[in-house]
C-alpha cells in the first residue's frame, strides 16, 4: 500500500536507467496505479497487480478480477502474499482458486509461499512450504503461467535475511517438489526469493542454487535501489 501518481517519475527514472534490461522486470503497484503505470511503461517493463478475486465478476465490492487487471494493462498478479494470508486469512484453497482465475484470464500468477518465525524455529519450514505448494497451485500450472516466490515471513521488511544455505535448502526443496508434481513444467517454473532483498545482498542471493530472481519489497520503491537489484541479476 505504497505509491501515488506523483511517484510514477520513479518508473520513468528506472526505464531511463535500464532501457533494455537483460532480465524480466515486473512492477506490481496498487490497483489505483495499474493503468497509469501500464501506459508509462508501454511494454518496456511488465506491470501486474497485488491480488485478484477468484470470480470473474459479480457483487464483490472493493475487489478486482483478473480480467480487470488484464484490461488495465497488467500481465501478472501476485497471489497468496504472506500479508494477504495473515491480514485477510487467505487459505491455500483460496489462493489456488485465485490462481485458476488468473490463468483463465491470461495472466501469469506469482504465487507466494513462506513460513513464520515460529514455524522456522519449530523445524517445520519444509513441511509448511510443501503443504502451501501442494494446496496453492492448480494442476494446470505451468512454467509459462506460474512463478513461485519464497518469502520467509520473518524476513519481510525486518532487515533480517536467511542464510544463503537456508535459502538454498528451501529453493532446492521447492524445485524437487515442483518437478515431482508437474514434471518438466515444474522444472520450468521460475523461483523467486523475497524477504529484505536489497542492493547490498542481491548479488549473493542470485548466486544461490535455484534462485531465478527476486520478489522485492521496500527496495522497489526507489528507482536507484531497484535498478541496482536489476543490475545484480543481469550480472549473475
Amino acid at each position: 500500500m505504497n505509491g501515488l501518481k506523483a511517484d510514477l517519475h520513479e518508473v520513468s527514472a528506472l526505464m531511463k536507467a535500464h532501457p533494455a534490461p537483460k532480465c524480466d522486470v515486473l512492477l506490481c503497484p496498487p490497483a489505483t496505479l495499474l493503468a497509469g503505470m501500464s501506459m508509462t511503461t508501454a511494454g518496456q517493463i511488465a506491470v501486474g497487480a497485488q491480488d485478484c478475486h477468484m470470480q470473474a465478476s459479480g457483487a464483490h465490492t472493493g475487489d478486482i478480477s483478473a480480467q480487470m487487471i488484464a484490461d488495465a494493462g497488467g500481465s501478472h498478479v501476485i497471489l497468496g502474499h504472506s500479508e494477504r494470508r495473515a491480514d485477510h486469512g487467505e487459505t491455500d484453497d483460496q489462493v489456488r482458486a485465485k490462481t485458476e482465475a488468473a490463468i483463465a484470464a491470461g495472466l501469469t500468477a506469482v504465487v507466494c509461499v513462506g513460513e513464520t518465525e515460529a514455524q522456522r524455529d519449530a523445524g517445520e519450514t519444509l513441511a509448511v512450504i510443501g503443504s502451501q505448494l501442494k494446496g496453492s497451485l492448480p494442476d494446470r500450472a505451468t512454467g509459462a503461467n506460474c512463478v513461485i516466490a519464497y518469502e520467509p515471513v520473518w524476513a519481510i521488511g525486518t532487515g533480517r535475511t536467511p542464510t544463503l544455505e537456508q535459502i538454498a535448502e528451501v529453493h532446492d526443496f521447492m524445485r524437487e517438489q515442483l518437478i515431482g508434481h508437474f514434471g518438466s513444467e515444474g522444472d520450468a517454473m521460475r523461483l523467486l526469493y523475497g524477504g529484505s532483498v536489497k542492493p547490498g545482498n542481491a548479488g549473493e542471493i542470485f548466486a544461490v542454487s535455484n534462485v531465478d530472481g527476486a520478489l522485492v519489497g521496500g527496495a522497489s520503491l526507489k528507482a536507484a535501489d531497484f535498478g541496482a537489484i536489476i543490475a545484480a541479476l543481469e550480472a549473475s
